[in-house]
């Protein structure tokens, strides 16, 4: 890892074009960030921060040698430009999947974020893939409170890549704090991050730009999915949505298209788009905690619609996996976001474990007839 981050350094100041701006006035604390990528017809803009300062360099298409990301990642310039010319997928269903791991609402906190992973052999030691065929879910909330959420989105970039080539699949969903970052509102961001605002002169939310390329890469991420008979979203799914019809693939498009990056005033006009970005839509519903009324009916009623037998979610925090209406939702918000260890899902073989930090599995229940 050392010899890596020498090589990062030697790199940055002996072959690239540089730039640096002193942070003014604030010596008492050092700032590392980025990289953040720009496209700008063929040719990549790279900045980002180091020991406060503000670095940037371009990247032309004639460029063979890897690109150094976080904590020793690397990647290449053909890697980074094809997400601009990616296309959403609104469909997401996935089949006859053996071995799944779901993680949700890790809020900057990068360190307990591998920690989890590691501990539950999703990683190895050098951070990368080791669930072979395996899928693996990280339901949103990535971003605010913590101080490393560059750090997350870049592992979960390059996790990607590596989990496809292995014929596994990682799938980031978007949560509410993605979509608040995205249209503008940093009320929750880490005052790191504030910092960061200052070095580069510019909002924090034009680094996750359409142009960026992290942003646009979160632009492409659908909001709801389903492998096997497990339904995945954030923050869950109102009887409201079944009751106006919305299907995965409809609810994913019009966030694609009408949604994600962008602030909705409402009423907007338009019943869907209320309800979606509302507090009965999938990034913020929830009901399934605090809802007194919502019956056993209704429950599966929603899983009938969507063909499930249960629902997984994040966004609403507890001291531990929380399941209710039998089994059929279950709620994985155990405060990572906060401070606390957390815990990951294990799917295997027809059972689901509950994964901790220090390894140990503990089953939950079996898989639905």
């Amino acid at each position: 890892m050392k010899i890596q981050l020498l090589l990062w350094a030697v790199t940055i100041f002996l072959n690239l074009n540089l730039t640096a701006a002193p942070l003014s006035g604030e010596r008492d604390s050092v700032i590392n960030d980025g990289p953040y990528f720009f496209l700008a017809a063929d040719t990549l803009k790279a900045i980002w921060i180091e020991n406060s300062m503000l670095r940037e360099s371009y990247f032309l298409p004639d460029r063979a040698s890897e690109i150094v990301l976080p904590a020793g990642q690397s990647t290449s310039y053909r890697e980074l430009k094809k997400t601009f010319k990616t296309n959403p997928k609104y469909r997401q269903s996935y089949k006859r999947i053996d071995s799944i791991a779901i993680i949700s609402d890790v809020h900057g906190y990068y360190d307990n974020y591998l920690k989890q992973l590691l501990s539950n052999g999703i990683i190895d030691k050098d951070l990368n893939w080791k669930f072979g065929k395996g899928h693996f879910v990280f339901l949103g909330d990535g971003f605010d409170r913590g101080d490393e959420v560059t750090e997350i989105l870049w592992h979960l970039f390059k996790l990607e890549k590596q989990a496809a080539r292995a014929g596994g699949a990682v799938h980031l969903l978007l949560g509410n704090h993605e979509q608040m970052v995205l249209y503008g509102d940093l009320r929750y961001i880490h005052e790191k991050y504030r910092k960061v605002e200052a070095i580069t002169g510019t909002g924090y939310s034009n680094l996750y730009s359409g142009a960026s390329l992290l942003g646009m890469w979160l632009r492409l991420k659908p909001v709801m999915i389903t492998i096997n008979d497990i339904l995945f979203v954030h923050a869950g799914v109102s009887p409201q949505l079944i009751q106006k019809g919305l299907k995965i693939k409809y609810v994913n498009q019009l966030f694609a298209e009408r949604i994600t990056g962008r602030e909705v005033d409402f009423p907007t006009g338009n019943e869907e788009l209320d309800l979606l970005s509302g507090n009965g839509g999938p990034l913020w519903y929830r009901g399934y905690f605090n809802d007194t009324t919502l019956t056993v009916n209704q429950v599966d009623s929603i899983l009938d619609f969507y063909d499930v037998h249960r629902i997984i979610v994040g966004h609403t925090p507890h001291k531990d996996i929380t399941i209710l209406f039998d089994n059929k939702v279950t709620g994985i918000d155990a405060g990572m976001g906060y401070g606390q260890p957390g815990y990951m899902i294990i799917y295997k073989e027809g059972r689901f474990y509950k994964g901790s930090l220090p390894g140990v599995r503990t089953g939950l229940f079996e898989q639905s007839e």
